[in-house]
């Protein structure tokens, strides 16, 4: 088993190991020598390294994406942990267990799967359901969807973090669609599993997580609009109205222009499945700021960019043990359903205590 770990490291601790490239950029000091600033990463994380010294000797032996074992030394720099490096070497992929590198759901994805094909069964409107049905029995769909990670970086950012996701948004669906009577909550669940179906080409991620060319041109939402009218195509006689209800709901569910949506939401669906996606994204983005900065002292986080602010720490802040939770977590797998009537289930902590406050308990 690969040690040290990236969560593993102290400050003050000198520490030699392999970790995979996420970012590399090299620069020059005013006396014209090297200095190397990269990402370093494996499943539990990453961590900012620098390299001061003798970079000339080995800028050019690796690039990012490479395997690298490195020595130097951990310090907090800036309240982040930080890696001052001695030495670097090129380590071939061969040499390690690739499972080491790239963090994970908790879940068995073959298990969460199951979980949607239940979701989709118990779908009542059967246009509906015969398009989710023709994209998730598409195998390289299929395939794609178990693995993909539901961002770059910022929220559910492992791999399965895809599918978690849209379990824990339809979990959420089937909590508050009942709240609103008006509420097509098929439409609203068809929304939730393919409004991000286009991450599965957006991003890549047999190495780290980055774009694909088609990503970076096009994006996942276009992306997914275009898978669901490839399959929409085939279904026979699929209704034309149906059809720009659900495009509506994936390319509008950012909710804004400026992050992104080529449309603002104009229906109920679709502003209801904006709200708890962005619900969704924001609380899970709020519990790994507070993971990532758990080396820092005092209770609040740095600044977490995404949300433009930093974050309390609320279980230190009340003196509490934090509960772990997301891919690195030991966490019991929610029970499958008896029959497909039941509700989906995730291991969202929003959802369930969501689930309490709607019931009054």
């Amino acid at each position: 088993m690969k040690s040290p770990y990236i969560a593993d490291l102290q400050a003050g601790q000198i520490a030699t190991g392999v970790f995979l490239v996420h970012y590399k950029d090299v620069r020059s000091k005013k006396s014209g020598d090297l200095t190397l600033t990269l990402t370093l990463a494996d499943r539990t994380g990453d961590i900012d390294a620098r390299m001061w010294d003798n970079v000339d000797k080995v800028v050019d032996t690796f690039e990012r994406d490479d395997f690298v074992r490195v020595k130097g030394l951990a310090q907090i720099h800036q309240n982040r942990l930080q890696f001052t490096l001695h030495t670097l070497v090129r380590v071939d992929e061969a040499e390690v267990d690739l499972g080491d590198f790239f963090s994970a759901s908790a879940r068995d994805p073959e298990e969460m799967f199951t979980e949607l094909r239940g979701v989709i069964a118990s779908i009542n409107d059967r246009h509906l359901r015969g398009l989710l049905e023709a994209v998730f029995g598409d195998e390289e769909i299929a395939r794609k969807f178990k693995r993909a990670p539901a961002a770059k970086s910022i929220h559910h950012a492992w791999l399965g973090g895809l599918l978690e996701h849209v379990l824990s948004l339809c979990a959420l669906c089937r909590l508050v669609c009942p709240r609103y009577p008006h509420i097509d909550q098929d439409l609203v669940l068809t929304g939730a599993i393919l409004h991000d179906v286009g991450k599965i080409d957006e991003l890549t991620y047999d190495r780290g997580f980055n774009y694909s060319d088609s990503g970076q041109l096009i994006g996942h939402i276009l992306q997914g609009m275009r898978i669901v009218d490839d399959k929409i195509r085939a279904i026979p006689n699929f209704p034309s109205r149906l059809q720009m209800l659900v495009n509506h709901l994936i390319i509008s569910h950012h909710g804004e222009l400026e992050f992104g949506s080529p449309k603002v939401p104009m229906f109920a669906e679709a502003m209801l499945l904006h709200h708890l996606d962005n619900l969704d994204s924001k609380i899970e983005t709020i519990r790994g700021a507070i993971e990532r900065d758990k080396l820092v002292e005092g209770n609040w986080t740095t600044m977490v960019h995404s949300l433009d602010r930093p974050i309390l720490k609320k279980e230190k802040f009340l003196g509490l043990t934090p509960t772990p939770r997301g891919p690195a977590a030991t966490s019991t797998p929610s029970p499958k359903p008896a029959d497909h009537e039941r509700p989906a289930r995730s291991n969202s902590v929003f959802a369930e205590r969501l689930k309490s406050a709607l019931s009054g308990d």
